[in-house]
């Protein structure tokens, strides 16, 4: 009994030292000597007497600074909106910018050596051979080819068994499970059926849910040294993420050893092509996870906000219409790679529901050395800095007065598509970090959203609904999309 008291006296001592040690590195890390009106306001979060989220808060912040540029001392953070310092840093200056050991150490476990979490050699290897691979021909038929499979197959049957019941759908559960579908095959050759009519719970889906909300989390620590401390001892939400990572590892791990097994060379899946010049199955691990991630969450959050937006303006609902009767004609089977192409007016409103609603709404780099951005902010080395493509979207010197407005016209000239400056329009970065993925995600938006255009219509059921997002890699709306679905006559 003395022993067991002893033990049980150790464990809670530990525990109450712990709860200081933390309490303490919080405090500092907060610097509550800080008393600018930005640190004050954010300590004591009464932003959110005004604002819906915390994008929505710096984006205020940023437009009013004269430079489009803020500091948040109490984070050790610089935030832009300005598109000088975006290329200053992603193209100029882009080796004193790297992802930096503290973010990499946020996503290590869930991405390891993934294409998204390193720089340097790691980096340059695997950007290389993505960008022969998504770069082919065949590869980008290969990857149409099972878009349209799944629209066909799944999608289309899903929705009219829906409107023939009159139900309540959650459209951007039904794109998470759609886009889920759609990366596995394309990255692993695996088929979850996340989308089948029954809407199955899909395990391996949730897994990686649960492993990409929590290791997004560990930002929300007051210091990396908490989360690393409970990673240490497996306690809370570190041992549920690693309880999650593990059921990721075991798929994708299986996965690799039947490949290996049954031979990989006539395969168009992306680990198959990995595999033919990768032996290390950590490392294979690690990079078709990271792609996963950028395939999965990113289309499935574009697909969200650009619905949300389209319920606002019906017109535009119309003028897609009438552009794909005109490009097709009366065919009521898909539109092929061509026609979609030729499609300007959706072109135009996909990039535009994209500026205002990113799916990834900030990035953050941290300097090597000390520089100075263009618009005159000093960047001592070590330091966070920030661009925010949430805010680049919504400031007027970059849009112009009407930048808050969904104008898919702003896009086009003589009513063709024409594209914006990349270091104005982040949404896909820019620079030589520029997404690899951005044609396919498009592709893939604009033929789920023709898809459902031609054949529904969609009605939100609150109009008045103001997206609320969840804490995430990427932007995830809280309650998703709850819409009716009406099968639109022949």
């Amino acid at each position: 009994m003395d022993l067991v008291a002893a033990l049980s006296f150790l464990f809670f001592g530990f525990t109450i030292l712990f709860s200081l040690f933390s309490f303490l590195i919080y405090v500092l890390r907060l610097k509550p000597w800080c008393n600018c009106d930005v640190c004050k306001t954010y300590l004591s979060s009464s932003w959110t007497k005004d604002f819906a989220n915390l994008c929505d808060w710096y984006t205020h912040l940023l437009r009013k600074s004269k430079t489009g540029t803020i500091h948040v001392h109490v984070l050790g953070n610089i935030i832009t909106a300005n598109p000088e310092n975006v290329e200053h840093m992603l193209k100029t200056k882009f080796e004193n910018y790297p992802k930096g050991k503290p973010f990499s150490a946020l996503l290590g476990d869930l991405l390891g050596r993934g294409i998204f979490n390193v720089d340097g050699n790691h980096w340059k290897f695997q950007r290389k051979m993505a960008s022969l691979e998504l770069g082919s021909v065949s590869i980008r038929m290969h990857a149409f080819d099972l878009i349209m499979s799944e629209i066909r197959s799944r999608l289309l049957p899903l929705l009219s068994s829906v409107a023939d019941e009159q139900r309540v759908l959650d459209l951007q559960d039904v794109f998470r499970r759609f886009s889920f579908d759609n990366i596995c095959k394309f990255s692993f050759g695996l088929d979850p059926g996340c989308l089948e009519l029954s809407l199955p719970a899909c395990k391996f889906a949730a897994a990686f849910d649960t492993a990409s909300k929590l290791s997004a989390e560990r930002a929300l620590a007051p210091s990396p040294i908490v989360w690393k401390i409970k990673r240490l001892l497996s306690i809370g939400s570190e041992k549920e993420l690693k309880e999650a990572i593990k059921k990721v590892n075991e798929l994708a791990e299986g996965v690799i050893n039947e490949r290996r097994k049954a031979g990989f060379s006539k395969n168009n899946d992306l680990l198959s092509r990995f595999m033919t010049s990768i032996t290390d199955e950590k490392y294979l691990r690690d990079i078709v996870v990271s792609f996963l991630l950028a395939g999965r969450d990113t289309v499935a959050s574009g697909l969200t906000s650009f619905f949300w937006l389209l319920s606002q303006r019906p017109e535009v609902e119309s003028a897609i219409r009438a552009e794909t009767e005109k490009v097709m004609g009366l065919n009521q089977d898909l539109p092929s790679f061509q026609e979609m192409r030729e499609m300007h007016c959706l072109n135009a409103a996909v990039h535009e529901s994209l500026r205002l609603y990113p799916p990834v709404q900030f990035d953050s780099k941290f300097s090597q050395e000390d520089d100075i951005l263009p618009d005159g902010t000093f960047v001592p080395k070590g330091t966070r800095v920030t661009y925010h493509q949430y805010a680049m979207g919504r400031m007027e010197q970059i849009w112009g007065p009407d930048c808050l407005e969904f104008k898919p016209e702003r896009w086009l000239k003589n009513a063709v598509f024409v594209p914006a400056n990349p270091f104005k329009y982040t949404v896909f970065h820019a620079g030589v970090r520029i997404c690899l993925g951005k044609e396919m995600a498009l592709v893939e938006m604009k033929a789920v959203a023709l898809a459902i255009i031609r054949g529904f219509n969609t009605r939100v059921v609150d109009p008045n609904q103001v997206p609320r997002f969840s804490p995430g890699l990427t932007a995830t709306v809280r309650g998703g999309l709850p819409v009716v679905i009406q099968e639109r006559e022949a």
